[in-house]
């Protein structure tokens, strides 16, 4: 008689557990039970309450710095490892450190690489996640990755805004595929921010390329951070004659004075995912949920069913 498939079984990292129980509850089961242990230096222990052996193990969880997060991720994946888990896949809405993608200068790390290696040798055998700040990451590592789009959430928002003489922004050069790749789906124009950092979260210049003036504009990125780029932009189109400003962002890590810049901003509204656990101080941010995303996407990963429409911008 052949050996019955275990249920998949779901678990969440500490600092991501309300969105965990979120995409587990669309799921249709509950999170499974892990407990931490906590040393009085800060070293922590997390421990399966329940067996995982032979069984599909999804462990959820955002890996924003401080690292602990990223340490939690990588510890619980080697515990699923060690406890002979048949398939162990991280399921990270926010993939943290990807912004150090390449060497921009001599001796420096590539981080996103590290974290790729990491995730493989701790036991991951594959990776879930949504909106890397570059696609080739991917290539990073030997495992597969889904790399799902935040514009399946994003995109009928906006379209239930109604928005007459609509045009989607990009904040920097960079970004100008995804823009356009909003544009398509809204049928819109596009413009383009370009800028010039004097250093990390600090520009010292930025010129707007395309017309706004009489238009509502959505700029669009993948993450804000500081604010200070999706801020200046905003207030340079409305210098610029534009009707109305609007930011989506996948991920809100919103750090320093960012909620400061955002209510003195001429931004009329920040719309963002819940893949960061954060609670927002302004009235600006609307936060839509991943939740359904995730869940789906891990029901058709457990029945081995197409996800080509989740890449889809």
């Amino acid at each position: 008689m052949a050996a019955t498939v275990p249920q998949p079984k779901i678990f969440a990292c500490q600092k991501s557990k309300v969105l965990a129980e979120e995409i587990a509850k669309a799921f249709g089961q509950p999170l499974g039970n892990v407990i931490t242990s906590t040393y009085s230096d800060g070293e922590f222990q997390p421990s399966f309450e329940e067996s995982v052996r032979g069984s599909r193990v999804f462990i959820i969880g955002s890996t924003m710095p401080n690292s602990d997060n990223l340490m939690e991720m990588l510890l619980m994946l080697d515990a699923a490892k060690r406890a002979s888990a048949r398939h162990i896949t991280a399921v990270i809405p926010y993939f943290g450190w990807a912004r150090q993608d390449r060497k921009d200068k001599p001796r420096v790390p590539i981080a996103a690489k590290l974290k790729a290696s990491l995730l493989e040798t701790a036991g991951a055998t594959r990776i879930i996640t949504m909106d890397l700040h570059a696609d080739q990451i991917q290539g990073f590592f030997e495992k597969p990755v889904d790399h799902l789009f935040a514009s399946t959430i994003f995109l009928p928002y906006l379209q239930d805004l109604g928005l007459d003489n609509l045009t989607i922004a990009s904040p920097d050069m960079g970004g100008s595929k995804r823009a356009y790749a909003y544009s398509k789906a809204m049928e819109s124009d596009v413009v383009i921010c370009y800028k010039q950092r004097a250093k990390a979260n600090v520009i010292s210049h930025m010129e707007l390329i395309g017309d706004v003036e009489g238009q509502h504009v959505v700029l669009v990125d993948d993450m804000v951070d500081t604010a200070g780029t999706l801020t200046k932009a905003a207030d340079l189109m409305m210098e610029k004659g534009a009707l109305s400003v609007r930011a989506i962002c996948t991920h809100a890590i919103l750090s320093g004075n960012a909620y400061e810049k955002l209510e003195n901003s001429q931004l009329k509204e920040l719309i963002v995912t819940d893949s960061i656990p954060r609670e927002h101080r302004s009235d600006k941010v609307k936060v839509l949920s991943c939740a359904p995303l995730f869940a789906d996407v891990m029901h058709r990963v457990n029945s081995n069913t197409s996800i080509a429409s989740k890449f889809v911008m």
